[in-house]
């Protein structure tokens, strides 16, 4: 919203607030607060139609993540007002659950209903919006769109949570790098391979920090309590500003290393906020990190992805190489196309390609010519 604002977009909200004061949606707290969160999310529909409906002319409507339902559920009144929607998909929710997470089999009757919810949602959208062009292909080719039905904008970080960051806590000659990762445990990050690498890694040489948990973590927590690593450190969750001083305290950031199509098709958030930060960073070789850092850049090293001993190489070339030692300066090229600015540039021109003829449409005003 900041960057289409920033290219001179008149954007208006449609929204109701139904998040407010959960600070990590991943922990609701129960059985009980996602029932009174679910009424909510419920409730707040009839809202937002009518307020949508009350909206002055507009050229289009965007519905952004997670608007799976969003979107099917504005998709006749956007019609009624004959204004394209775009909907930024960001994930599918059959490839999530069924691929990626293997938390249903293929054959589910729920995983074929995740599928023809996807399926459904990506016709309710004019355009489909993915964070990568690796990701939109799948898209089109998965659910049978027609070229061209869906399109990739970089996610990006938050300029001011995610600023460059002065190295804090410098390290003396001698001691260990502090290698730092944060993210949920899930398949996707591949934290199987940074446990394995942290297990193989000399606590002279490394120290390893983890803030996250998740699916994997009931299984990550028996293998640490069967065979501790003395020097890996673990953390439940800290609040999100609270990232910033993490990642300056680090020596080496890490992003995901898991096998799968999704992995490899995507950008993690992280990758993006590091960089931005002006951290180094390790993560997995992919088409989707190639379409951003090409081969490879300083301060950044691509390695196979489920490989512990790949991972371990590639810190260790930062290491060796003193880019491990990189200021923010060395990720100015990189950081440049990830800020708002740029990215609202590049999602305007993909909404000025939407707008086919001059009748009025609804949710955001083009400038006039």
């Amino acid at each position: 919203m900041r960057g289409l604002r920033e290219a001179g977009i008149d954007l208006t909200e449609c929204h109701v607030d139904v998040w407010a004061g959960v600070e990590d949606k991943a922990r609701l707290g129960g059985w009980g607060a996602a029932i009174r969160r679910a009424a909510m999310l419920l409730a707040a529909y009839p809202r937002l139609i009518w307020r949508y409906l009350r909206l002055p002319p507009h050229d289009l409507v965007i519905v952004g993540y997670l608007g799976h339902v969003d979107v099917l559920v504005l998709w006749p009144f956007a019609r009624l007002r004959g204004v394209p929607v775009i909907w930024d998909a960001f994930l599918s929710l059959y490839e999530t659950v069924v691929e990626d997470r293997a938390m249903l089999r293929r054959w589910h009757p729920v995983a074929w209903l995740l599928w023809a919810w996807d399926w459904l949602a990506c016709r309710a959208a004019d355009l489909v919006l993915l964070d990568t062009e690796a990701h939109a292909s799948w898209f089109e080719r998965s659910f049978k769109l027609r070229p061209g039905r869906a399109a990739s904008v970089f996610v990006g970080a938050e300029p001011e949570i995610f600023a460059p960051l002065p190295r804090q806590g410098a390290r003396r000659p001698g001691e260990p790098h502090r290698i730092f990762f944060y993210g949920q445990f899930i398949p996707l990050h591949g934290i199987e391979t940074i446990i394995d690498a942290a297990a193989r890694s000399d606590p002279q040489e490394m120290t390893w920090t983890l803030i996250g948990t998740g699916q994997e973590a009931a299984r990550i927590c028996r293998r640490l309590a069967a065979k501790p690593i003395p020097h890996l450190e673990w953390i439940d969750w800290v609040p999100y500003p609270e990232l910033r001083e993490r990642m300056a305290g680090a020596d080496i950031c890490l992003g995901i290393f898991g096998r799968s199509g999704k992995a490899a098709r995507v950008i993690p958030n992280k990758a993006f906020q590091v960089i931005a930060a002006g951290r180094p960073l390790v993560t997995r070789d992919s088409p989707a990190m190639r379409e951003w850092v090409g081969a490879g850049a300083t301060g950044v090293r691509l390695v196979e992805a489920g490989d512990p001993d790949a991972l371990l190489a590639g810190i260790r070339d930062l290491i060796w190489t003193g880019e491990a030692e990189a200021g923010p300066s060395a990720f100015d090229k990189l950081r440049c196309q990830i800020g708002p600015a740029v990215i609202g540039l590049r999602l305007k021109e993909l909404l000025l390609a939407q707008m086919t003829d001059a009748s009025p449409a609804a949710g955001i005003r083009m400038p006039q010519p």
